[in-house]
């Protein structure tokens, strides 16, 4: 693995970087405040090509690989989170679709994506009642003359009322006998365009964090798509939807460095800025000491997401890194956001400074796209077959 990026990589991120200055920083506490979705800002990325930066050209992507991609959304993450959460969907949506679409489909959905014109996408997996267990979902897909008609509820759905394309997935074997043991064979995915009668998005949540990101739930009230909208074959969804996650993954991780990064950068102005006892908070010993660690975390962090973006970009298997690196880098992130708070002492817990935004942005991430517990569960499974392995 080659730790300096190339030129093309470097222009990416450069191009993610002034536009994040430029753009996204001067009104980040605004749309947080506000609760204001970056419409937008979404299309103004569309138009740089950080929508679909590991999408072939051919379909309207940067095609500059997962590096690439990873560099730049730190970048759009440093200066606003919530822009870079759906900027990291409707990559991963894209992605999807040119990874098991079918030709017609990669012409009629990717542009729209790459460009912005379809606003975002959405990944319309989790239910009420199946987070972590995305096996156990009870959507219904019912197969009726020339399609499916869907009925179930999703939760936790980003950009789900903004989107003009969402991933949809639901159960195709709802007739069949219930077999405990594998219930993500019955499980299969579906296109479903903003509009389509039967697609009903709720009030969007009050979260702590990312409040610039609409999350919303879904129902699907007897949802007509033709057969054209089925993603790969019946029974395919479980697999379309682990290898979605596995790249999910490194984007998660990518975003928390760049929250991570944010809040560093702030304890660092600040704490040579303030001065107490006559000598700048930085002079201390035990302020130093934290922003130290701070940064050697961080390094890691950036570090563990791009080997699993590396490894992913040269077909390599990637899954265990990606767990890695989305587990280590956002628990990093969050002690680095709260170590930045606690440099601030009370100016950090008031919206005059940024590091409370940062604080409750990046604790989602040890949430979203498989929580810290679920990470665990995949790196032991890992490393318990690969110590048996070594011992045979």
């Amino acid at each position: 693995m080659h730790f300096e990026p190339s030129e093309e990589q470097r222009l990416i991120e450069q191009a993610a970087r002034q536009f994040a200055a430029e753009v996204l920083r001067p009104k980040a506490a605004e749309r947080d405040q506000k609760s204001l979705f970056p419409e937008e800002e979404l299309r103004k990325l569309g138009e740089l090509g950080l929508l679909g930066v590991n999408v072939p050209e051919q379909y309207g992507g940067s095609q500059a690989g997962v590096v690439a991609y990873s560099l730049a959304l730190s970048q759009i993450a440093q200066a606003d989170a919530s822009v870079s959460v759906a900027m990291a969907v409707t990559n991963m949506v894209a992605e999807v679709i040119c990874a098991f679409g079918t030709e017609e489909q990669k012409q009629k959905y990717v542009p729209r994506l790459c460009s912005g014109d379809a606003v975002a996408g959405a990944f319309a997996l989790s239910e009420p009642q199946s987070g972590s267990d995305a096996a156990s979902l009870k959507t219904v897909a019912e197969k009726v003359d020339g399609g499916y008609r869907l009925t179930g509820s999703k939760q936790w759905i980003t950009s789900g009322d903004r989107a003009g394309v969402i991933v949809v997935w639901a159960r195709t074997d709802a007739g069949a006998p219930v077999d405990k043991r594998n219930q993500a064979a019955g499980l299969s995915a579906f296109l479903v365009e903003a509009g389509t009668p039967g697609l009903v998005a709720g009030r969007p949540e009050h979260k702590l964090g990312l409040k610039g990101s609409t999350t919303v739930p879904l129902t699907l009230d007897g949802c007509f798509v033709p057969d054209s909208a089925r993603l790969s074959k019946e029974g395919d969804g479980f697999r379309i939807a682990m290898v979605a996650l596995d790249g999910g993954r490194i984007g998660i991780a990518s975003q928390a460095v760049g929250i991570g990064r944010a809040a560093l950068l702030a304890a660092k102005d600040y704490s040579k800025e303030r001065k107490q006892f006559d000598k700048a908070l930085c002079d201390f010993q035990a302020i130093a000491n934290m922003l130290a660690d701070a940064g050697t975390q961080l390094d890691a962090a950036q570090l563990l997401a791009l080997r699993a973006a590396f490894l992913k970009e040269s077909g390599q298997p990637f899954s265990q890194k990606a767990a890695m690196a989305k587990l280590y880098a956002s628990e990093a992130a969050g002690r680095i956001c709260d170590m930045a708070l606690q440099v601030h002492g009370g100016y950090g817990y008031t919206q005059e400074f940024p590091v409370e935004r940062y604080l409750r942005d990046v604790r989602v991430s040890r949430i979203y796209e498989g929580t810290s517990e679920i990470q665990r569960v995949v790196i032991a499974r890992s490393v318990l077959k690969e110590f048996s392995d070594h011992a045979s």
